[in-house]
């Protein structure tokens, strides 16, 4: 049966499964303010067996399949003391409680910092304001990281993102060093489509030059994982693919110092360590942590080893001003294999066609943030932050069928290329909200500017050594490029929530983004005179949103809103002589449209259903031109438009609740419809429409079904997650070429198992991903690190320990 069909009657299944059974009780409630304000976003929770909730928009929240008997219940809300209580429980009865909590010292907006109170693993939509940004009306998740059974140190994506629908992950190299993700058809390269955050801070190297992700925290120290889908990006920023942050863990505030060590081995030689320490001392609350990985990974010769490093201090100067500072590092050498042709992996997946290619990120990101709340109405956050490093690498470079032999005629091999790209990006980052009463409609506005100072220095093609270590000395000359792109730019955006009724909200927003791009150096192909470039970025966009939400438990949201993506070097970058730019390059630009509705039903299926329609126009690519005399080049110009829509659903019930063990099931399935409304590329000597055909890497379905079965102190999850066929270049080649460059990339389905044991002060973790040893591979990418099929890991198997005083 079609994984498709599998899909949709699992979901079904979901939605009919009978009623549960009445040996267990439930409890209902509210929480509030002294004065009776229901607090909206409050944490609800259940200390043993662990239970969650969290609070709706009139105050009221459900916990079902609570064991009877006595139990201890927390709550907890942003700026509020914590209230705690004890319930009594009987079996097939209501239990109703009314929670209070004290006066807060500043009234935060009803705004929500999750604590980590969400159960492992969960999905939860984002309260409608966080911190200085409006989110009502936007297709919003909450991961619960902490907990989790996946496997976090090698940062396996499709474990993590496993209940969220659309996720389309690359595998890159298979040591854990990156996660490569996009949503909605979008490039997944180093997750380059998505605005990328940890704590909010921005972490894409250069957003006008190389917006690639290098930096990437270990996914140990991340508490949970927020992402926001398109139609917010006036707040934010202009990718298309949206917004993704990494909240990292903090220390237990009730204590001067706590500790947490997570030690992971595995296959393939993989060792990995993570030692965290925090807690709160008189004013100031501090985290911090230090990682190693090592691993040789699934491809012969692979090596890889990678360290980070990060610590934050938060002063509570007033009861209405805090100040954090925060630094954080991230590095690793990976050893590259090489590509594939598609003769080479059926025959063997793990042999390499490279041992001498080496690939080495480092960078530093600072950030300073001021968090302001003078009165029950107002949110300002200030922030400076930087992006400081490198990326590095040394390759013989070469299609995979150009084998990295020593040379007939001197014995050795040849020099390999040295490239390396530093990277000097600074933003400074200002928002606020406010709460007022227009006439008689309560209102919020939210606005903000955001400037950019970026300095991309990349230097390429340069003559490296004979050897076969991690070595970026030139042996002769200098780079065949030296070049400069440095970008200023300012934005501004506004944004109002005007909310008609007590159900329904309305949120118009705009945002005005200016800057210019300037391109110099030297190119050792190309007329010297002809390398400045300026180019100029001037965007108003605009876009308008809606929530509706008629029950407490459930809510439909919607809305439209412009978006782009500014040309990056690449595109601007003549690769040689026969190469031109079309002086007149615009950058992409577009919309995304989209609807749904999300909530719980029968107070026990949780749900968000979705459907979008995005349109990308002036996409990147080139065209075979003539000069005066004839000869022939590629222009690199804007070359077409898509047009991507889709459904997203996801589903999670509980199957079966009795007092010792519960069992539940999830689906996260997306389908998509990327074709291509306009378009030419050059191929084979000439210029070929594309109109019609699919987007490349977009598979029609992507789907993610597991059942998770859960006792008083121990989890077991199993995943099945499946990826449809995609093509590799635009016109849709369907056979291979010789080289593995283009050509059809089957489907996948891959089945991976784990499961958690919690003792005091201990949790034991292990797993196995890909427990059928399926042999596949995600993408053939059209550059680094190289064209060719790129193999993804076979069975791996890993078990960690987490140890915490």
């Amino acid at each position: 049966m079609s994984h498709r069909y599998l899909a949709v009657a699992f979901a079904l299944a979901l939605v009919s499964s009978p009623a549960l059974g009445q040996d267990v009780g439930r409890i209902s409630g509210a929480v509030s303010d002294v004065g009776g304000r229901p607090l909206a976003g409050a944490s609800v929770r259940i200390v043993d067996p662990p239970r969650h909730a969290i609070v709706g928009s009139d105050g009221a929240f459900h916990i079902d399949s609570v064991p009877a008997g006595r139990r201890r219940m927390v709550a907890r809300a942003s700026g509020y003391a914590d209230d705690t209580t004890s319930v009594d429980v009987r079996a097939g009865v209501i239990s109703r409680v009314t929670i209070r909590l004290a006066p807060p010292r500043v009234s935060r907006l009803g705004a929500v910092v999750i604590r980590g109170q969400a159960s492992p693993g969960s999905v939860q939509p984002a309260p409608d304001m966080k911190g200085a940004m409006i989110l009502a009306g936007v297709k919003t998740e909450v991961l619960t990281i902490a907990g989790a059974d996946a496997n976090v140190a090698e940062k396996v994506p499709r474990q993590i993102f496993a209940k969220v629908p659309g996720i389309f992950v690359y595998d890159m190299d298979g040591t854990g060093n990156q996660i490569n993700v996009s949503t909605r058809g979008l490039d997944p390269h180093r997750s380059w489509e998505l605005n990328v955050r940890q704590d909010g801070v921005l972490l894409n190297s250069d957003l006008y030059g190389y917006p690639a992700s290098h930096y990437s925290p270990p996914i140990e120290a991340i508490e949970r994982i927020e992402l926001v889908r398109g139609t917010a990006a006036l707040q934010y920023g202009s990718q298309f693919g949206g917004l993704i942050d990494y909240v990292t863990k903090t220390g237990d505030t009730t204590r001067a110092v706590s500790v947490e060590s997570i030690n992971t081995l595995g296959s393939f030689g993989l060792f990995s360590s993570y030692n965290a320490v925090g807690g709160r001392i008189g004013r100031v609350t501090y985290y911090g942590y230090a990682q190693g990985r090592q691993e040789n990974a699934y491809r012969r010769v692979s090596r890889s080893e990678a360290s980070a490093q990060y610590l934050s201090a938060t002063l509570a100067i007033s009861p209405a001003l805090d100040l954090r500072a925060a630094v954080g590092r991230s590095a690793y050498t990976f050893r590259i294999p090489g590509p594939l042709t598609d003769s080479a992996f059926r025959a063997d997946p793990r042999t390499n066609t490279r041992s001498r290619n080496w690939f080495s990120p480092d960078i530093i990101v600072p950030a300073l943030t001021a968090d302001w709340r003078p009165d029950s109405s107002t949110h300002v956050t200030a922030r400076v932050s930087g992006v400081f490093g490198d990326r590095s690498s040394v390759q013989f470079v070469g299609f995979a069928n150009v084998a990295d032999v020593p040379l007939a005629s001197t014995g050795q091999h040849a020099p390999r290329q040295v490239d390396i790209d530093n990277f000097n990006s600074k933003t400074a980052e200002l928002r606020a909200t406010r709460a007022y009463t227009l006439g008689s409609v309560p209102s919020v506005i939210a606005g903000g500017v955001a400037v950019t100072v970026n300095d991309l220095r990349r230097r390429q093609q340069g003559r490296g050594t004979s050897g076969a270590d991690y070595d970026l000395a030139l042996s002769s000359g200098t780079f065949g490029r030296d070049l400069h792109y440095r970008t200023r730019a300012v934005a501004a955006y506004v944004e109002n929530a005007f909310r008609f009724t007590p159900r329904l909200s309305v949120i118009p927003g705009a945002r005005m983004e200016r800057g210019r791009t300037r391109m110099d150096g030297f190119l050792a192909y190309y007329d010297p005179s002809s390398t400045p470039r300026d180019i100029l970025h001037d965007f108003p966009l605009f876009g308008v949103r809606a929530e509706y939400k008629p029950w407490s438990t459930s809510e439909f949201y919607g809305g439209w809103s412009q978006a782009y993506r500014p040309m990056i070097l690449k595109d601007v970058l003549p690769e040689n002589a026969l190469e031109q730019t079309d002086p007149n390059l615009k950058d992409a630009r577009g919309w995304t449209l989209e609807g749904g509705s999300r909530g719980v039903l029968m107070h026990r299926v949780a749900f968000d259903l979705s459907a979008f329609a995005m349109r990308y126009d002036n996409r990147f690519g080139g065209l075979l031109l003539s000069d005066a005399q004839g000869a022939p080049y590629l222009f690199k110009t804007n070359v077409g438009s898509t047009m991507t829509t889709g459904i997203e659903a996801r589903l999670e019930a509980p199957l079966l609740v009795r007092e010792a063990v519960t069992v539940s099931a999830f689906s996260a399935t997306a389908w998509f419809h990327a074709r291509y409304s306009a378009g030419s590329v050059a191929s084979g000597g000439k210029n070929v429409s594309i109109v019609g055909n699919r987007v490349e890497a977009v598979p029609v379905w992507i789907t993610r079904d597991g059942v998770t079965v859960r006792g008083a102190r121990w989890s077991a999850t199993a995943l099945a997650s499946y990826t449809g066929s995609t093509f590799a270049d635009p016109l849709n080649t369907v056979a291979p070429s010789l080289n593995g460059a283009v050509g059809k990339v089957p489907a996948y389905t891959i089945l991976d198992v784990n499961a958690s044991w919690q003792f005091p002060h201990v949790r034991l973790h292990a797993g196995v991903s890909n427990l059928l040893n399926a042999q596949y591979f995600t993408k053939r990418p059209a550059f680094y690190p190289g064209p060719g099929v790129w193999p993804s890991d076979g069975r791996t198997v890993q078990a960690s320990t987490t140890l915490t005083f």
